[in-house]
């Protein structure tokens, strides 16, 4: 008898079409974060995968080369950003060759800032799904509370506690709690996959850099002046 007297269709759209407009709101900016959270996904894995076999085909030439001559018009490493700043240093210091320690030292500062900078765009987009994973919860549990607070109103002025009453406004609210763990648990879940994913990035990129130093410090060794 209480079951055939509920006023509402307690399904996951009917409760979202019955709820409060805080609740609706709440659930609205949670599924818009899990879309941000899976469009991260889809986009930085593509990015990551492109950059990670680029960097490997990067070493491997790289630690085959004789010197840096052997790879300075190599097409697939023009765009490198290490082995430019490896020859433009070079060039700068033509004069200053003889003092090898200060060559290197200015050529490994350069690759610091190269990996830096590298670092923090490869990072782009992986905060997003930290911020979403960490507030997910809590904002979904704030549509929780404002939920029942409604149910609670909604006992007081027809002064009853049936069933019929209570379920509609409670099943409500905890949909966004639901909605909230949805949108979190993906989120944390792709974070910490990305940040096992660029830190085998930036490990490569790191291989790369030895492997560039390596032949300058060859090249000066030999006495060889490239560029």
């Amino acid at each position: 008898m209480i079951a055939a007297s509920l006023p509402q269709e307690l399904t996951a759209w009917g409760m979202f079409w019955a709820a409060d407009w805080v609740v609706k709101a709440v659930i609205i900016g949670l599924a818009l974060a899990s879309i941000v959270t899976w469009t991260v996904l889809v986009a930085k894995s593509l990015e990551l995968r492109a950059a990670i076999a680029a960097e490997r085909r990067e070493h491997a030439l790289i630690d085959g080369a004789l010197s840096l001559a052997d790879i300075a018009g190599h097409p697939q490493l023009a765009a490198s950003p290490l082995v430019a700043a490896a020859l433009a240093e070079l060039r700068l210091s033509t004069d200053a060759l003889d003092d090898r320690e200060g060559v290197k030292e200015r050529v490994v500062s350069r690759f610091e800032r190269i990996e830096a900078a590298l670092g923090r765009r490869m990072a782009r987009g992986i905060g997003l799904l930290a911020t979403i994973g960490a507030t997910a919860p809590f904002i979904g549990l704030f549509g929780t509370v404002w939920g029942i607070m409604n149910a609670f109103i909604g006992i007081s002025a027809a002064q009853t506690t049936n069933l019929a009453v209570v379920a509609p406004g409670i099943a409500e609210a905890l949909l966004a709690t639901a909605i909230g763990l949805v949108a979190a648990i993906p989120a944390v879940v792709f974070y910490n996959h990305f940040t096992r994913r660029i830190a085998a990035w930036k490990a490569l990129l790191a291989d790369c850099s030895a492997a560039v130093l390596r032949l300058v410090s060859r090249d000066l060794s030999r006495g060889i002046r490239v560029g």
